[in-house]
């Protein structure tokens, strides 16, 4: 193996690394700052209309399962 075939293999191993510990972080169910805004203002009320909430009702699902179809084993 040489050496840009060793880089490019740690660098999907970081890659994977990375993806898995973002879906951790996905499945940590709470409220999260928004990244690099933790002390910003934000315009997001616990009272916003969720009316149309049932449209995107499986979008979490969804999302999270295609994220985890894309590590490979």
């Amino acid at each position: 193996m040489d050496s840009n075939e060793k880089q490019r293999q740690r660098e999907l191993d970081l890659r994977r690394e990375n993806e898995k510990k973002d879906l951790e972080v996905e499945r940590t169910i709470g409220p999260r700052p928004l990244e690099g805004m933790s002390g910003g203002h934000t315009t997001w009320t616990g009272e916003q209309n969720d009316a149309e909430r049932s449209a995107h009702s499986h979008d979490e699902e969804r999302s999270r399962r295609a994220s985890e179809e894309q590590i490979p084993d």
